[in-house]
């Protein structure tokens, strides 16, 4: 609200219960940007933000107690419990928004609210703001402008408080002990979906109800497909199997990645390529400091890939020259990373103007570098066919440099064919 100014309002509405299908709701989840400043888990609410309001500057509006209702669906916070439990100046009967919301709009030079976010309220917004413009000759005025929220609260959202980072650590661990389950679990001829029912066992005997995405667990050529989420194979031996897995805590994600033989021991060729991705990763991982900028990480990450490309003879001429005609996309051709938080590609802008943003302590972002070689590809020979390798951790940046948050899942060679072994 400082940022905001006093002659501004913020509204914020949290998402609608989604159908799954007929009359099956999907479990719901708060908006991100409602959530992070409201704590509130319930559908059907709208945060509204008023600086300098005597009567109360943080306003939510939210369902009634209901008690027929919540014999079926749960208890209810109501308006009263908003105040008490969220922190709310007041609070109202969501009914109740269209007679009371226009009277806050009123005489507020700016209107803080992120047009195309929630479309189905969209509408509303502009019918009060049509209503307040035919009181003009009453001398109420209506805002002048439209501005998103994004730009001011993604940018807090990117830098993550000791609670924040508290909960993330949490989400790490609980990821990283089930990626350790799956590990141990892996066997020639098991289905995919039966690792994935590994991670989702540990979740649920932590506490954790949903992953933060739907998670990947693809085994051979199904490695190579970046977003693969059919997890249906079987898991053959000799092959490796790329699992993309995290929790999300308390509204937080963890996001890890581990590749591993499915029969607990690398190949040469597996290994070689893997031990090029953990190299990049590593050196990815040491560009994560403050003072760097966004992109150092990355170029760490190519650098160190073309090498290792080169030395195990996937590629052919002067690193430079590689690097410089991205020859490394053939085999690599995502980004090193993302921000993480809220959301699991999190919010925040990644360059300020043209440039890249510096890293700065608080945030927290991905390093995760690969290397993919599907079967046929031209020029590659066979022994180097359906290797897919991800090593993916989670990084907070802090004063001293960084911390690894995911650092409960082994990632050498070694250790994953001991804790497989064991």
């Amino acid at each position: 609200m400082q940022m905001m100014g006093r002659d501004s309002i913020a509204i914020l509405p949290t998402a609608s219960v989604a159908i799954r299908n007929r009359d099956v709701e999907y479990p719901f989840r708060p908006e991100s940007d409602f959530y992070s400043l409201t704590g509130f888990e319930e559908p059907a609410a709208v945060a509204v933000l008023v600086p300098g309001r005597g009567g109360g500057e943080f306003i939510l509006f939210c369902r009634e107690r209901d008690t027929k209702m919540e014999l079926w669906t749960g208890p209810r916070h109501g308006p009263e419990g908003a105040r008490a439990h969220f922190g709310a100046d007041e609070s109202y009967p969501i009914d109740a928004i269209d007679d009371i919301l226009p009277g806050l709009l009123e005489n507020r030079a700016k209107v803080y609210y992120t047009m195309g976010s929630n479309p189905d309220f969209d509408p509303r917004i502009t019918d009060w703001l049509k209503a307040i413009r035919r009181k003009s000759r009453a001398g109420v005025h209506s805002p002048d402008e439209i501005v998103s929220l994004e730009h001011l609260l993604h940018e807090m959202r990117l830098f993550k408080s000791p609670g924040e980072v508290a909960t993330m650590r949490r989400a790490a661990e609980i990821s990283a002990a089930a990626h350790c389950r799956a590990m141990r679990a892996c066997r020639p001829g098991m289905p995919e979906y039966q690792l994935e029912a590994e991670l989702s066992h540990e979740f649920i005997q932590r506490g954790v109800r949903s992953h933060a995405y739907p998670p990947i667990i693809g085994g051979g050529a199904n490695a190579c497909v970046l977003h693969y989420i059919d997890n249906d194979a079987v898991l053959a031996d000799g092959d490796l199997v790329l699992i993309d897995a995290g929790a999300e805590y308390r509204g937080y994600a963890a996001d890890i990645t581990r590749t591993f033989p499915v029969n607990g021991r690398f190949s040469p060729a597996q290994r070689a390529v893997y031990e090029v991705v953990l190299a990049a990763q590593y050196a990815a991982i040491a560009k994560v400091r403050p003072g760097n900028h966004w992109n150092d990480p990355h170029d760490a990450a190519v650098r160190a890939l073309t090498q290792g490309l080169v030395r195990i003879g996937l590629l052919k001429g002067d690193v430079r020259t590689l690097i410089r005609t991205r020859a490394y996309q053939r085999f690599f051709m995502h980004r090193t990373g993302h921000w993480l938080g809220m959301d699991v590609h999190d919010v925040g802008d990644y360059k300020i103007g043209d440039s890249w943003r510096l890293l700065e302590p608080g945030m927290v972002l991905t390093v995760e570098p690969g290397l993919y070689s599907p079967a046929g590809s031209k020029g590659v020979a066979k022994k180097w066919w359906n290797i897919g390798v991800r090593i993916e951790d989670d990084v907070l940046v802090t004063r001293a440099g960084n911390e690894v948050l995911t650092h409960g899942v082994p990632k050498t060679v070694d250790e994953i064919e001991a804790l497989m072994a064991a």
